[in-house]
């Protein structure tokens, strides 16, 4: 649309208004922000409201203290709600997306003229379930005592008291309006085995059908999607849209603009979304399961109804599908070159080339067909129990079988496609083959890499198992065909989306389209004044076996005098092995952050700086990323080791064989770039805001002593250097 004049307008308005408002001045990257992003919306044409033009992203890299939030908001609002499109927003952490919903947004209609409305999106496996919660609670009821203590086998409870305990404060405090049942506002970390057995997902709810329909948490967050201005999702939950056609959970992309807030996660965020894997004994374990829970609900079938036939069928497709488990198993057992080691209690293999081996593909073959017809028979049953909640039909099953076994039926389902995604991606040709357009279509995709396959062997005290996995080596494809082709508009930021200062990663990772437009947003921070970076003498490097106590000797002398120093391992393992040597003779000052939920940790960290107390945190790679500590609260952030991704890790493994083969140099090409995105967010920790000072120490010699360490540095921001040789 052309960027009519009363649209142009009311954007400079806005940011005027939210200036006079806050009693801010305008930032000069904040303004060149809101412009870039009017005048790629501007550019995009459109036919009864059908984007014409070429698909084309905005991709703009704006650092820390831009204010990028408030530079997309004012600039797409106006704009989304001229063409009538849904604004929608997505981010990769929890945290931005509560900081938008209650802080940014309100902050921003409080200041501006601009009249909008927003909710917020989760996927349904973030808010409680209250059938299942009580179903915990009272374990009683046609058939429920059996059916669903039998489910939950999968992962049986360490403490069933102190899980009691917690199920009965979360009725408590939802009954009282006290939670409002979703996951990330409850006060403590729920781990994931007591969450999992209070809530559900689309195969197990029953929808209006459900007793506590009228007050279920997630129906209740929803209830506003559809009218909403804007909606705040994370990346999770847009390729779970997509993956269903996109338009099931949030506004078709044709009818969306999207703001992808922490772009830089989006690419890795999809390949997870769409890999798959099936542990071969666990699922033969869960096979189990499913055959003494049809045992105990065949009483309540009707005798010649079309459920207990769509059960004989569960039954044959189950035996015949552990007989090609065990089979499979014994291939890959018996023909793979394992390597264990005294240390190691597991093994992996990965196919080169995603080549399988004949005979292993044609067990694969063998074995999609059956899982297919189980996952057709248990989708039968799903549908025959159903029905049982319609009263405008004449069912032939109860409500109160329906009401104890559907939900059980339909975890079995769900549980059964998760496997067959595995078996299909096994079963695919190797050649990357895009996916499949809509119905007419044929986006333009690049040939990428074959999909990464590969098996891991584990080894415990009294068993073993083999689980099998497949992923895609790129998004781009993914990611094109799905989303860029289809939305109407789309916007990325982030912090980070360079490497080396260029954003070829990101295009190839992304699949983003020909025409779009890329902006570096220049920093307002005065990084020569406000900080150092040091790399200081040190008598090993991280390949020798000397590295770890050399950190032991020198971290000490860092945190010498420092009140809020933040220390970043790569490796868990090397994190608690230098606490466990330190904390002794340093009681009361090292948090690490696995001692306690991530907001815990943080708090206290901030408590001790508070009282003036030093505090020293260590941590990986999300404390690497996802920490905001401004001021007072962090003047030291010192980098143990350069973030090189591990050997090992079978896609970027197969990512790199696909380079090789085309001529490339992997560790320039992928290695090194994916370390300085790394790098680059590590630093980032340490200013804030325009007040903050501090310096950044990096303990990896590399850095200055290998050619590739010059890229490295130089892609930092301009921080004032001292090197010592």
């Amino acid at each position: 649309m052309a960027l009519t004049e009363e649209v142009k307008q009311q954007i400079q308005q806005s940011y005027r208004d939210v200036l006079a408002g806050k009693d801010v001045r305008a930032r000069y990257g904040q303004r060149l922000m809101i412009a870039e992003i009017a005048r790629y919306m501007a550019d995009i044409t459109d036919n009864d409201g059908q984007r014409t033009s070429p698909p084309a992203t905005c991709v703009v890299e704006a650092g820390t203290g831009t204010g990028k939030t408030l530079a997309y908001l004012i600039a797409a609002i106006p704009v989304a709600k001229a063409l009538g499109k849904t604004l929608v927003i997505s981010t990769a952490t929890v945290a931005l997306q509560d900081q938008i919903v209650l802080k940014d947004l309100p902050d921003l209609r409080k200041h501006s003229k601009l009249d909008f409305n927003w909710t917020l999106a989760k996927g349904r496996g973030r808010y409680l379930c209250m059938s299942r919660l009580e179903s915990r609670l009272h374990e009683e009821g046609h058939g429920d005592n059996e059916s669903m203590s039998l489910f939950l086998l999968d992962n049986p409870v360490d403490d069933e008291a102190a899980s009691r305990i917690t199920f009965e404060k979360m009725l408590a405090t939802y009954g009282s309006r006290e939670w409002d049942g979703d996951r990330d506002h409850w006060p403590e970390q729920i781990p994931d085995d007591i969450w999992r057995q209070v809530t559900t997902d689309h195969r197990q709810c029953t929808n209006r059908h459900c007793a506590y329909f009228d007050s279920c948490a997630f129906f209740d967050a929803r209830k506003d999607l559809d009218d909403a201005d804007v909606v705040v999702a994370n990346h999770d939950l847009v390729l779970a849209d997509l993956a269903l056609g996109g338009g099931a959970i949030l506004p078709e992309p044709e009818n969306a603009l999207f703001i992808f807030d922490e772009a830089h996660h989006l690419p890795e965020k999809a390949l997870n979304h769409f890999a798959a894997s099936v542990p071969l004994n666990a699922t033969r374990q869960w096979l189990k399961q499913l055959s003494q829970a049809l045992v105990k609900m065949q009483p309540w079938l009707p005798a010649s109804s079309q459920a207990v036939k769509a059960v004989e069928k569960i039954s044959t497709s189950g035996r015949d599908l552990d007989i090609a488990l065990g089979r499979v198993y014994e291939e890959v057992e018996q023909n793979t070159g394992w390597d264990f080691n005294e240390e190691r209690r597991s093994a992996q293999w990965r196919y080169p080339d995603g080549e399988l081996p004949d005979a292993l593909a044609e067990l694969a073959a063998d074995t999609r067909i059956v899982t297919a017809g189980l996952v057709r028979h248990l989708g039968t049953l799903a549908d025959e129990l159903q029905s049982a909640f319609d009263e405008r039909k004449d069912p032939e099953l109860d409500r109160d079988t329906a009401d104890a076994w559907y939900p059980v039926i339909g975890a079995f389902h769900s549980r059964a496609e998760e496997q067959l995604r595995l078996w299909a991606a096994w079963c695919e040709p190797s050649a990357a083959t895009p996916p499949e357009g809509e119905a007419g279509t044929a986006p333009a995709v690049r040939k990428g890499p074959p999909p990464a396959r590969w098996s891991v062997r584990q080894r415990w005290d009294h068993a073993e198992d083999i689980a099998l996995f497949s992923s895609p080596v790129l998004a781009d494809n993914l990611l094109y065909s799905r989303l860029w082709s289809r939305a109407y508009g789309a916007v990325l930021t982030s912090a980070t989306l360079t490497a080396l200062g260029r954003f070829d990663r990101l295009r190839s990772r992304a699949g983003l389209p020909e025409a779009s437009r890329y902006l570096v947003v220049p920093s307002s921070f005065r990084y020569a004044e406000m900080a150092t970076v040091e790399v200081p003498a040190m008598p090993a490097l991280p390949t020798d076996d000397g590295f770890g106590e050399a950190l032991i000797k020198r971290l000490p002398d860092l945190w010498a005098g420092e009140k809020a120093t933040l220390v970043l391992f790569t490796s868990r393992r090397q994190m608690q092995l230098v606490r466990d040597a330190l904390a002794p003779d340093y009681p009361e000052l090292i948090l690490t952050q696995d001692d306690m939920a991530k907001n815990e940790v943080l708090r206290q960290h901030c408590s001790r700086v508070d009282v003036g107390k030093p505090s020293v945190l260590f941590g990986v790679a999300s404390f690497a990323e996802g920490i905001d500590l401004p001021g007072k609260y962090l003047h030291h952030v010192v980098i143990t080791r350069l973030p090189f991704s591990v050997p090992d890790d079978p896609i970027e493994a197969s990512l790199a064989e696909w380079v090789t083969q085309r001529g490339g140099n992997p560790f320039m090409e992928i290695t090194v770039p994916d370390a300085s995105i790394k790098l680059v967010q590590a630093v980032g920790r340490l200013l804030r805001t325009e007040q903050d000072t501090g310096r950044v120490t990096i303990l990896d010699r590399r850095i200055v002593s290998r050619r590739y360490g010059q890229l490295l540095l130089d892609a930092l921001p301009p921080f004032r250097r001292i090197i010592e040789y």
